[in-house]
């Protein structure tokens, strides 16, 4: 397995479409697929099956698999190539580095899919919708773009829930049960490798689409729920 790691460390270095810790991006996403397209990231998109449906179906569109583990981004990326699909990239970097890469208002929309919901109160500051990354995703959406979040957590659900009210932000779709709608949205159709194996397990599948607000958030203001606020005092 450790071999077969760093056979594919090796390799994403030849590929045309994986950038790893790349220098002057922000602005020159237009000029690396060739085209003024909309921009769409998928942030912890592991093997990028959410890049890679996204683009299959909307050509007319970029899209950009974001992670940090070289061997998960491996499979899409070769994916992408087989079938040469020249709107799919993918960034190896953190997601704490984002303005790193983007310009202002360069992203049209970021969808989160399957992420670690980081269920121990203490590590809420790690979860992607907790206001400390909504701060950086500001920096980098443009007006008009959404936050789209996919989860079987329903913690996660529901704390990110509560981040839209808190933080000012406006909710434009809240599913907590997608696959009772009938039919299901286009969109979220897409199934990801562990999509697959909660479905499999009965576990229920939620979505959140959601806008930011104007002002900046200030997330070191940000107050988490009273169950939150009674577990953080109960570690110290």
């Amino acid at each position: 397995m450790a071999q077969k790691k760093l056979q594919r460390f090796a390799e994403i270095e030849t590929f045309p479409n994986v950038l790893i810790y790349p220098e002057n991006m922000p602005g020159a996403w237009a000029s690396h697929f060739g085209n003024a397209h909309p921009l769409t990231l998928e942030l912890a998109c592991g093997k990028g099956d959410y890049t890679l449906g996204l683009a299959r179906r909307y050509p007319e569109g970029n899209f950009l698999g974001v992670d940090l583990k070289g061997n998960r981004i491996w499979r899409g990326a070769k994916t992408a190539l087989t079938e040469k699909l020249p709107n799919v990239a993918f960034l190896r970097t953190q997601i704490e580095k984002l303005t790193d890469y983007f310009a202002p208002q360069e992203v049209s929309n970021i969808w989160i899919t399957f992420p670690d919901p980081f269920l121990r109160k203490s590590k809420a500051r790690k979860r992607l919708t907790h206001p400390r990354f909504l701060a950086l995703y500001q920096q980098i959406l443009a007006p008009g773009g959404a936050i789209h979040l996919k989860t079987d957590s329903a913690e996660l659900y529901h704390f990110t829930q509560y981040v839209i009210a808190a933080t000012g932000c406006t909710l434009l779709e809240d599913i907590p049960n997608v696959y009772a709608l009938n039919p299901v949205p286009e969109l979220l159709r897409i199934q990801t490798y562990y999509e697959g194996m909660h479905l499999a397990d009965g576990r229920t599948i939620r979505f959140l689409k959601f806008a930011l607000p104007a002002e900046p958030i200030n997330w070191r203001a940000f107050k988490p729920e009273p169950e939150d606020e009674a577990a953080a005092e109960g570690e110290h």
